[in-house]
């Protein structure tokens, strides 16, 4: 069954994810344009992406703006595709040099020929299979829509005869999805609320979860530290009675 060569979870490490929340609502509890909170959510993305360096992470999973987010305002979408041009310009040049590789994954396309070029730049760039971080980024994103995207993908394997039903399995799901790394070890959610907003649905079924009641603005280089020992102190059974 050829279906995806590429490895994932490669490392034997901590695979991290983000919904990073709170940038709107923190702009607004400091009478600030919610383009300010976005751009204050960025500087955040840049303390932890370097944290998560320093602290030997092998995957960072970042939520950055997901399917649903589509009905949010236009000036707001606006200034988030220029957040994300600005972003790739400012930060790749230390992602290179910290040896991060970049990756952005979901419906991508609907953000237009110009941030589609700017990701692939910045993808290429940052390829190396001597990377200290993963640095993952979903962009358009959605779990419901992943797996409606995966289902249709089987469905046209199975037509043309390229794979079997009965060697459909799990690893199946994985390869086939959009999302780079196939289990999340740590999720971490701020902003207060506690769901899990369609992220990575299959891929967080054993995660650790961690909801951290801070506006993602004001997350700090400590409190992901604290996250990351707590989950070290975890006994993971993953169902089994040890």
């Amino acid at each position: 069954m050829a279906i995806n060569s590429q490895t994932k979870n490669s490392k034997k490490s901590i695979n991290v994810a983000i919904i990073m929340d709170g940038n709107g609502r923190w702009a607004i509890s400091n009478s600030l344009n919610i383009s300010k909170g976005h751009k204050k959510g960025v500087e955040i993305v840049r303390k932890i992406v370097e944290e998560s360096v320093r602290q030997n992470i092998s995957s960072l999973t970042l939520y950055a703006f997901s399917s649903e987010n589509w009905s949010r305002p236009k000036p707001e979408i606006e200034a988030i595709k220029k957040l994300v041009i600005d972003a790739i310009n400012n930060q790749v040049p230390e992602l290179i040099e910290q040896k991060v590789k970049l990756k952005f994954f979901g419906h991508v396309n609907k953000f237009g020929k110009k941030i589609v070029s700017k990701i692939e730049e910045a993808e290429n760039a940052t390829n190396t299979d001597e990377g200290s971080l993963n640095l993952n980024v979903a962009l358009g994103y959605g779990g419901r829509q992943d797996f409606l995207d995966i289902t249709k993908d089987i469905a046209t394997r199975v037509l043309s005869n390229e794979i079997k039903i009965d060697d459909i399995d799990e690893d199946t799901i994985s390869q086939l999805s959009s999302v780079p790394v196939n289990d999340i070890d740590l999720l971490i959610r701020t902003g207060g609320d506690r769901r899990i907003s369609n992220f990575l649905l299959f891929q967080i079924a054993y995660s650790e979860i961690a909801f951290i009641d801070k506006y993602w603005p004001d997350f700090t280089k400590e409190d992901f530290i604290e996250c990351i020992d707590n989950f070290k102190k975890v006994s993971r059974r993953f169902g089994k009675r040890i």
